[in-house]
Parts: structure tokens; sequence; C-alpha cells
């Protein structure tokens, strides 16, 4: 007879760990860190992965200007989610992280500072403000470098790669020169997105868009000649603009040659022609009879007088007649008049009309904005004169709105339209087309030929060339004229199919948005009027204005550019580079340097194909970037490999949406709702802002914030909890005591068939990279399967069975197998808390769970038909603790064990005894429907289990007392 009295919990086989359950992220990271850095952790993983399948996942570079934002923690985060759940696998999956070093937010940033010290840096010499761009950039790379590190990131980080590494800039302008020697380059002039205020070319990439409200005004052009109707002599044709600037670089007209015109006379006494639709809402012309309607068509050949003639007599400029040209495929009748005014110099479809009639660009801008010296109207140097994008400039009693009052063409202006209009991403000031001698690699220029000479002339200034009429040194534009050629696939063609048939996009909209890009995108500016990046190195002949393509001579400079970078050029004695055979005085050396998304889009050439880092491959299995990078590294580097090799540099494209604030907002500084991921890491911890990655549909826009952060932290705990626990259970378990699956009872079965389809689900989204769905399918098994069903249930095999009871080793040897199982499977995403885990279990400085590979799962496990039982139990189980529910919380209980629960029977496949021990209950008895109270029975001393075999409260059960004895 046992003693009711009796202290028994030392007899129990209690959990035993030192794991805790309180994190303390923040201050143990940087010791594992530390500790992965001695071993030297990410060489052992390229010597164990030696030899397998590769899988390479290039960096696209961030920019070396600022400590890493939130949005840069979650890129990076997921791309070594991606790399290390490769590596998982068992492929050899290096990572090469770089940076993006030149261009012009260095440069903005060395020129504030020069600001602060009141210097010009125009009288700065170049060789030392690129060596100033250099040391900034530099400075950021090593302050980016670590806060990845302490985000976990694994990586080459001691040989990065940088596009201002001297080697990175040889390959940069050997893979232009590529483009050179091929034909596939040519110098023209169009109109581009132009910064007056960063004085340089802009990509899309580099633009964002704002609203703004500008000046609108209508202005009245005389209709000197018209052929086909001689009565609108004398008549004046209306335009509208929201840009008044341009009017002073005002050629032409355009119309639609189905639109339906009309002749209106006005009380002023005027006749004006527009739309008749549009003077239906112009409310100086609402409510007027036509005098006369006729169709666009009537207006070829018509010509019309520029407004500032009279002004200007002398001007051959301001004089020419301006015809009207059939602008059918651009002019509507939704805004405006139905007439538009053509400026070549600052509109792509003016600057298509134009030309395609004969009428050139007259570069009357320059590059800060304000008319040259040698115009007329409003020059540099007038008392008058300001910068284009100035509002006051442009407003209605502005200059040109007054001048053109003055000369009674101004009908109408107002500063009242509300529209959305491109700024400089950098310098958040207005951005203009402008239409400049730029180098151009051609979108629709059959691969297999050169673009054909050119008729789109250069500028000359007005006192070489007179009247601003220009010269004839460049090539085509590489709209009509390459299309003239026939036969052969162009870049856009290549770069088309590629998308469509051979890239695989996640998501695949990714494909649809990438394409339409492609599609209508113009040619590739390549060049900006800068200083801090690869010269466009080319020679141009004085005579022919073609480019040198000598393959000599190019050797040359890509060899001195490996001696010394780009520097090479800038400081070099050109006659050497060119040699005997080539006379410098014959040649214009360009200094013109490259759009930095030519930079990046060069980085699959020097990091994949060098051998510098040779356990890299080409093309990569992955790109992984934000969604803007649709327009800016996945289409330069696209374009770029596409030109030069025929093909994608890239497999599969995998894109992030953007992250915003707790609210849906975008994060600003100036909103102030930004968050530090710094701040995070040193509070939380890394693997909570890991965590956050890996849990929120990044292929969409995502929130973060302090509640977000909670619930993440919520649930790191609760997988913390359920390791913690099997390392307790786990604390003595040895190979002696595994017992073989088919000798494990059902539930232990059961729970290894769940383990089998959870294993092809992790794989199957790691192949997807679909991090998310990895994590809820994670967490729903350790949590419902484990956690709140198989641990709830055998805990008390665990505590209180014999350590030699074959059902208490089968339930250790499957934890056991579920342990080895779930730390890979966390691994990738909880980097540290996976190797504080392992390590406490299995201590080794010179080891690392980031070693091993995908556990063993063998599909033998699978049953079926064992599931579909166990599954009637589990829904059985629910729905006994559903019916406890209201007893707990009216407190007649305290806990299951004091449940007497009345269940139909027939429906489940196992006894009443082997239901109570999985209901974890007092007792279970057959009956019509469920019911539920509070039992009799005593509780026995030591599993405190309450059963009829248990005398009195404190007494053993038989089960206790066989163990104890």
């Amino acid at each position: 007879m046992t003693d009711p009295k009796a202290d028994y919990k030392d007899t129990v086989f209690l959990p035993k760990t030192d794991f805790p359950m309180k994190a303390g992220l923040a201050q143990k990271e940087p010791a594992i860190l530390e500790r992965w850095q001695k071993i030297g952790l990410y060489e052992k993983l390229r010597e164990a992965r030696a030899g397998r399948e590769k899988f390479i996942l290039h960096d696209g570079p961030p920019y070396a200007n600022g400590n890493i934002h939130i949005g840069h923690s979650l890129n990076k985060t997921l791309k070594d989610l991606v790399v290390r759940s490769q590596s998982l696998l068992g492929k050899d999956a290096p990572y090469v992280p770089g940076w993006d070093c030149h261009g012009l937010p260095i440069e903005w940033k060395i020129e504030e500072q020069y600001r602060k010290k009141k210097r010009n840096k125009d009288e700065v010499p170049a060789s030392e403000f690129r060596a100033e761009c250099r040391t900034y950039a530099d400075q950021w790379v090593n302050v980016q470098r670590e806060e990845f590190k302490r985000l976990g990131v694994m990586g080459q980080w001691d040989k990065p790669y940088l596009t201002m590494d001297y080697d990175a800039e040889a390959a940069i302008v050997a893979e232009l020169l590529k483009f050179a020697e091929a034909g596939r380059l040519y110098r023209g002039a169009k109109p581009v997105m132009w910064s007056p205020v960063e004085k340089t070319a802009l990509a899309e990439a580099e633009v964002e868009y704002e609203d703004i409200v500008s000046t609108q005004i209508d202005v009245a052009f005389e209709i000197v000649d018209a052929p086909n109707a001689p009565e609108l002599v004398g008549a004046h044709a209306v335009i509208w603009t929201t840009t008044p600037w341009t009017i002073p670089v005002n050629q032409a007209l355009a119309y639609g040659a189905d639109v339906e015109y009309g002749i209106f006379e006005h009380a002023d006494g005027r006749r004006y022609v527009l739309s008749v639709e549009r003077a239906k809402v112009i409310a100086a012309f609402a409510g007027q009879d036509t005098i006369r309607a006729f169709k666009g068509s009537v207006l070829q050949d018509a010509t019309a007088k520029h407004p500032m003639a009279d002004k200007f007599p002398d001007s051959e400029f301001y004089t020419k007649p301006r015809p009207f040209l059939d602008g059918s495929h651009f002019v509507t009748t939704d805004a405006g008049t139905g007439l538009v005014h053509m400026s070549p110099d600052h509109g792509e479809d003016d600057f298509d009309l134009c030309k395609a009639n004969g009428i050139n660009p007259v570069f009357a801008v320059d590059a800060d904005g304000v008319y040259r010296e040698d115009w007329e109207w409003l020059p540099r140097g007038d008392e008058r004169a300001g910068g284009v994008i100035n509002k006051n400039f442009n407003g209605p009693q502005g200059p040109i709105c007054s001048d053109l009052r003055e000369a009674g063409a101004l009908l109408s202006a107002s500063a009242d339209f509300t529209h959305s209009y491109p700024h400089s991403w950098r310098s958040k000031a207005k951005i203009i087309y402008r239409c400049t001698p730029q180098w151009f690699v051609p979108m629709d220029a059959p691969l297999t030929a050169p673009p054909p000479p050119s008729a789109v002339p250069l500028p000359t200034p007005l006192a070489q060339g007179g009247k601003g009429e220009a010269s004839s040194l460049a090539r085509s534009d590489g709209e009509g004229d390459h299309a003239q050629h026939g036969g052969g696939a162009t870049l856009r063609d290549v770069a088309l199919d590629e998308i469509r048939n051979k890239v695989r996009f996640v998501p695949e909209r990714g494909s649809r948005r990438l394409e339409s890009m492609v599609e209508g995108r113009p040619d590739w500016v390549l060049s900006r009027q800068r200083a801090w990046g690869v010269p466009i190195a080319l020679y141009v002949n004085r005579k022919s204005g073609e480019y040198l393509n000598d393959p000599a001579v190019n050797a040359r400079i890509i060899e001195a550019f490996k001696a010394g970078g780009a520097d090479a050029w800038f400081n070099a004695d050109h006659q050497d580079f060119l040699g005997n055979d080539h006379a410098l005085d014959d040649y214009e050396v360009i200094t013109d340097i490259l759009d930095v998304w030519f930079d990046s889009g060069c980085t699959h050439a020097f990091v994949l194909e060098s051998g510098k880092w040779p356990d890299q491959q080409s093309p990569a299995d992955l790109y992984l970037e934000g969604s803007d990078q649709h327009r800016g590294w996945f289409q330069s580097s696209l374009l770029e490999s596409c030109g030069t090799r025929g093909r994608a540099p890239y497999k599969a494209v995998l894109t992030h949406g953007m992250t915003l604030d707790k609210s849906g907002k975008k994060m600003s500084k100036s909103l102030g709702n930004t968050l530090d991921p710094k701040k995070i890491i040193d509070v939380q911890g890394a693997d909570i802002l890991r965590l956050w990655a890996a849990s929120v549909d990044f292929t969409e826009d995502h929130r973060i914030g302090d509640e977000i952060l909670k619930g993440v932290s919520d649930s790191y705990r609760k997988l913390r909890n359920t390791f913690r626990y099997m390392l307790g259970g786990l604390g003595d378990f040895t190979d002696a005591e595994r017992v073989a699956v088919a000798d494990m009872p059902e539930l232990e079965r059961y729970i290894l068939h769940r383990l089998a389809e959870v294993d092809a689900e992790l794989k199957q989204h790691v192949n997807d990279f679909a991090f998310g769905p990895y994590m809820r399918t994670l967490n729903a098994f350790a949590q419902e399967d484990l956690s709140a069903f198989f641990f709830d249930i055998r805990k008390d095999c665990l505590y209180c069975d014999a350590q030699d009871d074959p059902k208490r080793m089968a339930y250790r040897t499957v934890m056991d197998i579920l342990f080895h199982a779930l730390t890979r499977y966390i691994a990738p995403v909880l980097v540290f808390t996976a190797e504080e885990i392992w390590q406490s279990r299995f201590p080794d400085e010179n080891n690392s769970i980031h070693l091993k590979i995908w556990p063993e799962v063998d599909a033998g496990w699978l049953d079926d038909d064992l599931a579909g039982k166990w599954q009637t139990i589990r829904d059985a189980r629910e729905k006994v603790t559903e019916a406890i529910e209201p007893l707990r919380r009216e407190k007649t209980i305290r806990s299951s064990l004091e449940a007497e629960v009345v269940y139909p029977m027939t429906d489940l496949p196992i006894s009443t005894e082997e239901f109570a021990e999985l209901a974890i209950v007092a007792d279970v008895s057959d009956g019509d429907a469920i019911a539920v109270t509070k039992t009799d029975n005593h509780k026995c001393g030591r599993c405190w289990r309450l059963l009829p075999e248990v005398e009195e409260d404190g007494a053993l059960c038989g089960r206790c007392a066989e163990v104890l004895a």
C-alpha cells in the first residue's frame, strides 16, 4: 500500500534543459556571429557543398549611400532565406554580396559637403572630386556590410563585388566596347529626361512622379497660308500647354486628320480655329456658333507664324513659318484645344513628328535649364531670364506670358492646373524633356547589323552655325531608320522572347510588368554628364562623326582600366591608347560617363563570369529585388546580356513588394513613420526581423509596425517553447533507446506520416520561394500537430512511464526525429535561434546547424489509411475539449483531468480507455451524446491522473506503483 502523504516529484522524469525560455536574442546574437566568423563558417560550408549541384543567386547591388533601411532588411533577408534553403537542400549555393558605387547620389552628397564649405565643385580638380566620391562610397560599403552581417546574412563578406573596383570598371567598359564593336551604339540627339538641377540625363528608374500645380495657357498662332482652305488665312490656331517655357522653341503645330475643327468668331474680332468638341467646354468659346467646320486633313500644307515673329523680325528662327503636321497618332480631344504645339527639343512625339518632316531641334535650353546666351528670346543674361522649371518664370505674370500677352497671342493664363509630373528622386526637383547629344543603344536595330547613318544633327552654337542650325555629326535615333533594315531579331525582340518563353517569374505577374516596360521603352540612353562613374571610352572622328572601332585600341583601353580603373581614361595620354594607326588630332575624346544602370546591368559579367569568384556560374539561377527594379536592374541586366550574349543573365526573377508602415502608408522621414532596423535588432534581435520578413506576403506591398512585430514575437515565443520542450525531453536520449518505426504505437506512426506530409510541403515551398506559406506550414505543424496534440498527449508518458517502457522509447525516438527535422527547417529563417538550439543539444565550437542538409524523411512513413483514422480521433478530441471549456470558465473543473466524458463511441475506432488517455480526461463512457461532468475519482500522487483505481488522493495508480517498484 502506498503512502498518500509521500512526495513523488523526484520520481517523475521531468524535462531538463539549460535552454532558456527567455531568448535574449539582442545579447546572444553578436556572440554567435563572432563564433561563426572565428570558425570560418561560410568557408566550411563551401567545402561541405563542393562538387554538388549549384544554385546561384546573384546579388542586386544596393547603393553605397547611407545606413540600411527596413526595405534593405527585407531584401537581404529574403536573399539569405533563398540561399540558405537551397543550401539546406544540399546544393552548393555561394553568395557574393555587392554594392553599386558610382553615380549621381554620391556626387550629390559630395557636392552638398562642398556647398556647406562654400566650395564650387567646378573649381575642384576632377581627380580630387572622384577620389572623394570613392572614399565616400567605401565608407558606406563598410557600414552597410556590418549591418547586413548583423542581420544574419551569410556570404563572402571579405570579398564582395564593388562596381568601383578596378577590375569591375574594366569589365564594364569591356561590355560597352562589345556593343561598340558590334555596331550597337549610336550618338544621337533626341529628347531625354533631364534634371536641370543635377545637369544630367536621367533614366526612368531615377524618376518619381508627384502632383504639382502648373500654369496653363492658351496661345494663338496666326495662320498665314492654307492651300486647302484659303478662308483660314488670318484666323488664329489655338494651342494649349502647361509648359509655357516651350513656346520659345516651338517649330510646328500638330493636328488630327479626322478631328472636327471649327472656325469661331470671337468678341475680340478675331477668328479662332480649334476642335469643335473642345470648344464646347472652353469658356471663351462655349455656346459660340461655328462659322465653318472641317476635318483636320484640310490643314495639310497650311502654315502659321510664331507669336513672337513680329518682335524678332530679323530672326531666321522666329520668322520661319510653322507648318501644320499630321499628328493623328497622338493628337486627341481629351484635353486642350485639339491642336498641339510642337517643340522637337522637348517632347518625344514632337521630336519624332518633326524629324519625319525634316525639322531639327535647336538646343536652345542649356544644361541648367536656362536659354543659352545667343538665344533671341529671354537668353541667359537677360534680367528677366530664369530657369524653365521656375514657377514664377512660367507663371501668368512671368516673362513668357507677359511677352505673349504684349504680342496679342495669350488668350488665357491661369496657375491652377493640377497634374502628375516627373521629378528627380534625388534632388526632388522637377525634370524636363531636353534634346541633347547622347549615346544610345538602339532597341529596334537588328542585332546582326549596325545602325544606319543618321540624318539627325547635333547642335552647333549660333556663333558657328548661324541661327541655331545643326551639324550632321550624329547617328540615328534608332526608331524608324532601324526598322528599314529588316531581317534579324532586334534587342527588343530578343529581350521579349526571353521574358515570355525562357525566364521564370515569381510571382507570374512580374513577367507581364517587365514585358510591358520593354515593349514600350525607347532606345537606352547610356550617357550621363557627370564625373563619378565609368566613362564612355570612345573616340569620335571629327570629320565623319563615327566612333573608332579598333579592337587593338579597345584592348589597350581595357588593360589600362584593369590597372588604374576609370581614372585611366581621364588621366590618359590618349595617343598611347590610339597607337600609331590613329592621330589624336583627328578624334574627339568622349568624357560622358555611363548610366549607372549600365554599370549594375554588367555585374553578371564580372561576378558570374570573370573567374574572380570561381564558385559562380552564368546565367544566375535567380535575381531577387523589389518591384521597382522591373524598370531598373532587372531590365538593364536583361538588355545588357541580351545585347552581348543573346540571352537573359538569369533563369528566374523573384519580385517583392514595398514595405509600408503599420497604416499602409509609404515610409518617409518627413512623415516620421520609418522604422530603423538597427533599433529593432538592438531590442528584439535579428531573428525577430527575419521571422517578420519570412512571414509576410512579400510578393505584395506589406506592412511593419510595433503591433505587427509583437505578433511576430508571440509566434517566435511559441516556436521557441516547442524546441525547449523537445530539448528537455531528449536530455539523455541515446541511440540505444531508438525504436523501429514498425514497432511504434499508431500515434507515433501517425505523427511520422504528418512529418512526411509537411516535409514534402516545405520542399515545395522552398522551390517556389514561398516563405510565407513555408512558415505557416511549419508553425501549424509545430503548434497544432505537436504542441497542442502529440506532445500534450504524450507528456504523461514522458514524465511518468518507466524509462524502458516501449511506448516512452517510441515517443522519444519520434521526438528525436522531429528535433533533427524541425531544427533544420527553421535554420534558414531563425539562423541564430537554430544555432542556439543545436548547440544546446550537441555542443561543438567547430560545428554548426548550418552545415547540415535537409532531414532524411522516409516517404514510406506516409499512410493515408492511418491518417484518416487519426483525423477522426482528432476531430472527436476537439469536440471533447470544446465541451469541457464551459466548465473551465465556470471553474467547475480546473483541468481536463477532472472531467468525466460521455461520448458516442460508435463513431470512434478506439476503446474508451484509449480515448480517455488521448483526450486527457479522467474517464470516458459510451453514450448517445457528448456530456461532461466532474469526476469523483481520486488523484494519483505521482502522475496526477484521477482514476477509479486510486483509493484516495495522493495514493498511487497501478502504473506509477509498478514504475516505482
